[in-house]
């Protein structure tokens, strides 16, 4: 039985385990995850027949992967195979990577929730009521006092630039290829390569594409092998797991990651 990726903001805990709302297309989808089952349910969540294509949920299984790194492979493989569900919504995945900026993730998820809740659209499900990420010609009518009594003063500017270029661009995007589409998103204003990376690769689930050498990714690997001799910098640790890794880079990260669940609070804070 898979264990769910939770990384994303967008997952609630619920009595059963987790739900969340996402938009593809012109649908919005209602996710449900059962923890005793492992089973993950989708259905649109307005009764009408769903125009768009469902979220994909892959499963990453660890016991695919060779030994990496002393004891890593082993304790990965000992934790289960992992399912991560795509982020079907691209603006999504930029906005809640800006969000993501220069703060924890427990700080991060707090402010995402708020956000939603204050400008995102209202969506009924069967777990109550649930919010979406406001979209971006929402994000581009809001004053600064509407981000401000939110907290988010600093993603202000870097959000409003990130909307206009969504909105100009969308369609365009949405054609390229991911390695293609970061080095578009790293052309928009204050988004760096652990931003671009990281909203890429929650778009694309190619894990490949994310910054596999912040600070995330070293203090999961430190935790789950600490006996193996990690470099410290972001450089060196970046080659040592992209050469180690090799065919399995994705693989390997997305896994590394996942060993943070839902808590992840004791994460470093990331880059732009």
């Amino acid at each position: 039985m898979p264990n769910l990726m939770q990384e994303h903001p967008g997952w609630l805990p619920s009595a059963a385990g987790f739900t969340r709302v996402m938009r593809s297309g012109a649908t919005t989808w209602y996710l449900a995850w059962d923890t005793a089952s492992g089973a993950l349910d989708l259905s649109p969540a307005a009764a009408t027949k769903p125009t768009s294509p469902r979220p994909v949920a892959s499963v990453v299984d660890p016991n695919s992967l060779p030994e990496l790194f002393g004891t890593l492979g082993k304790v990965l493989a000992s934790a289960g195979p992992v399912m991560r569900v795509r982020n079907c919504d691209l603006w999504d995945a930029i906005g809640t990577a800006i969000n993501r900026q220069v703060v924890t993730v427990s700080q991060a998820r707090t402010t995402h929730q708020r956000f939603c809740i204050a400008y995102g659209e209202q969506v009924l499900t069967p777990a109550g009521v649930m919010f979406l990420f406001p979209t971006a010609e929402r994000v581009t009518q809001l004053s600064d006092d509407d981000f401000d009594g939110l907290g988010m003063k600093f993603k202000r500017p870097i959000l409003r630039a990130a909307a206009v270029a969504y909105l100009e661009n969308a369609d365009k995007w949405a054609q390229l290829e991911p390695g293609d589409l970061v080095d578009a998103l790293r052309g928009v204003y204050r988004i760096g390569p652990w931003t671009a990376g990281a909203a890429v690769a929650d778009w694309s689930n190619d894990f490949a594409l994310y910054p596999y050498y912040d600070m995330a990714v070293r203090h999961y690997a430190r935790t789950t092998a600490p006996g193996h001799d990690w470099p410290d910098t972001d450089a060196a640790f970046g080659r040592l797991w992209r050469d180690g890794a090799g065919d399995h880079l994705s693989a390997l990260t997305l896994l590394t990651l996942a060993q943070g669940g839902a808590r992840a609070t004791s994460e470093p804070r990331p880059p732009t």
